[in-house]
């Protein structure tokens, strides 16, 4: 296995907690407690080098205070992270580099404000920045996945490609947080359309998941839940990795 893949343990956000949605619905929360930097530490010590950090307040729009509180708890561990969540402009962007991120996510804005990313592309260089292309039957959902774009995730990557972006985030909303599996074709269908380095996120379940993927040539993987319900652990990743 190529040592290029990464396995980016998530730790979504909301006041401050780690928590879980179902298909990206705020009704549909499960709660894994109010120790962010614990779950940082943990995921570290199994042998994570990176995280996926979101801020679900920011995507929804909402006040987002506690949970940079608690981004900075996490970056205290010294792991590199790649966050996103309601980075629509340039302030929110300059705080989320300031904490501490190794690379930023940028979602809804990347439609909606184009040169948003540009001015991160060239401020900070295209490892330091990514967008995530959240999709439900291959059109783009924006706004915390609450609104269609009305454009297809493949036509939105292409173009992105073209401006400069190397790394790509993509979801299959409709599979994110359900642990019925990676939606591999479309992810991969992604990557070959693009050019993009493409980490694969939504539905994880098992190690074969991950093996899945992997195997696809992909540039990593995003994992919640079968984590933090202990289907698998990163541990058993790096012991997987190790025996092929």
């Amino acid at each position: 296995m190529s040592d290029n893949f990464i396995l980016f343990p998530a730790i979504d956000l909301r006041g401050g907690k780690v928590v879980r949605l179902s298909e990206g619905d705020p009704g549909r929360q499960t709660t894994y407690g109010d120790e962010p930097r614990a779950w940082a530490e943990r995921w570290q010590s199994e042998g994570a080098d990176w995280l996926h950090v979101i801020n679900l307040d920011g995507a929804f729009g909402e006040a987002s205070a506690a949970n940079f509180a608690a981004l900075r708890q996490i970056l205290s561990v010294g792991i590199k992270a790649q966050f996103g969540g309601g980075l629509r402009d340039e302030p929110s962007l300059r705080a989320a580099f300031d904490a501490g991120i190794s690379r930023a996510v940028i979602g809804t804005a990347a439609i909606e404000n184009p040169d948003l990313a540009d001015w991160a592309l060239a401020t900070y260089g295209p490892e330091r920045v990514a967008v995530g292309i959240d999709a439900r039957d291959g059109v783009v959902r924006i706004r915390g996945w609450g609104e269609s774009a009305g454009v297809q995730a493949i036509e939105l990557a292409r173009d992105l490609y073209a401006r400069g972006l190397k790394w790509c985030n993509f979801t299959d909303v409709a599979r994110d947080g359900l642990q019925s599996g990676v939606n591999l074709a479309a992810t991969s269908a992604l990557a070959q359309a693009s050019g993009l380095s493409v980490v694969a996120s939504g539905g994880v379940a098992t190690l074969d998941d991950v093996r899945r993927v992997h195997q696809a040539g992909l540039a990593g993987v995003i994992i919640g839940r079968a984590l933090y319900e202990g289907n698998f652990s990163v541990d058993d990743y790096f012991r997987m990795q190790n025996d092929e």
